[in-house]
């Protein structure tokens, strides 16, 4: 999953999250699709016409036609702030929804690092940025890994990471307007899901993901290779590559995956595919 930005002082992929603004985002499922629920999402106030909250349109009828319907509703959201709305409003169905959605960047990703880190998974400093709800760090949990830190521009994301019990700290970061948190210094793992592709995290923010990781450590980063995140992730491979000419970093691995989650397109059908970018720190 789991955007998507970084730092205040908090209480905290697609997928990430991330933000808030004076524009109004509206979401309307249609009467079948979710039991006649209109949402209304301007500024930091969510108005629902029939419930409380965004999360219970999916809760009304968890369907993948459901979920796409949320998803797609992002799309709407052009700033960071209106992002950081969206996904607050989200946060109490996120997990059922991904899981709808087949979501399997974050299970990935934990594999690459697991396979990759030749030091004890128990004693690591891992950040989770764009931790979200904290899908990553339990995938990272179940290989052995329990030193979690994690930012996210959503603070009910973080909420409910939090309650997860898993991670030792969790700030509130802007990712690509603000830096990353510099009291945790650096991290032997930094680990960014569902937060680089369009519409979401700037490329410029891999830069910040090396300067937070020890000498000899590992970052993991993903992205989506549908159509409609091609210029980005494009973009974010010259940059990949740039870094590595600059001798911040050298390329490990670099793993496509065919099936990354259900498409929600309607130029697409089936599964979307995605990359998983594993570099190390010199």
């Amino acid at each position: 999953m789991t955007l998507l930005r970084m730092c205040k002082n908090l209480p905290a992929r697609m997928p990430p999250s991330l933000t808030v603004g004076n524009n109004a985002l509206s979401v309307f499922v249609s009467k079948n699709a979710a039991a006649g629920v209109g949402l209304n999402l301007c500024g930091a106030r969510l108005i629902s016409l029939a419930t409380n909250d965004l999360s219970t349109m999916s809760a009304v009828s968890n369907t993948f036609e459901n979920v796409k319907a949320v998803i797609l509703s992002a799309h709407k959201s052009t700033t960071p702030r209106e992002k950081v709305n969206f996904y607050n409003s989200w946060a109490g169905n996120y997990d059922q929804d991904v899981a709808v959605l087949d979501y399997r960047a974050p299970a990935l990703a934990a594999n690459c690092i697991s396979s990759h880190f030749s030091g004890a998974p128990e004693a690591a400093v891992v950040l989770d940025v764009a931790c979200g709800t904290g899908l990553v760090a339990k995938q990272m949990k179940q290989r052995g890994f329990g030193r979690f830190l994690g930012v996210d521009g959503s603070d009910a994301m973080l909420q409910v990471a939090r309650r997860s019990g898993l991670y030792r700290d969790l700030k509130q970061c802007l990712l690509g307007e603000e830096p990353l948190p510099s009291q945790w210094g650096l991290c032997d793992v930094v680990v960014v899901v569902g937060a680089l592709s369009v519409g979401q995290v700037p490329v410029g923010a891999v830069r910040h993901f090396c300067r937070a990781t020890k000498p000899g450590g590992i970052i993991c980063m993903t992205t989506r290779s549908n159509q409609d995140n091609l210029e980005y992730k494009a973009t974010l491979e010259r940059e990949l590559r740039q870094m590595e000419q600059e001798g911040l970093w050298a390329c490990v691995e670099v793993a496509e995956e065919k099936d990354w989650e259900r498409a929600v397109s309607e130029q697409e059908v089936g599964y979307i595919s995605g990359a998983v970018y594993l570099y190390k720190k010199l």
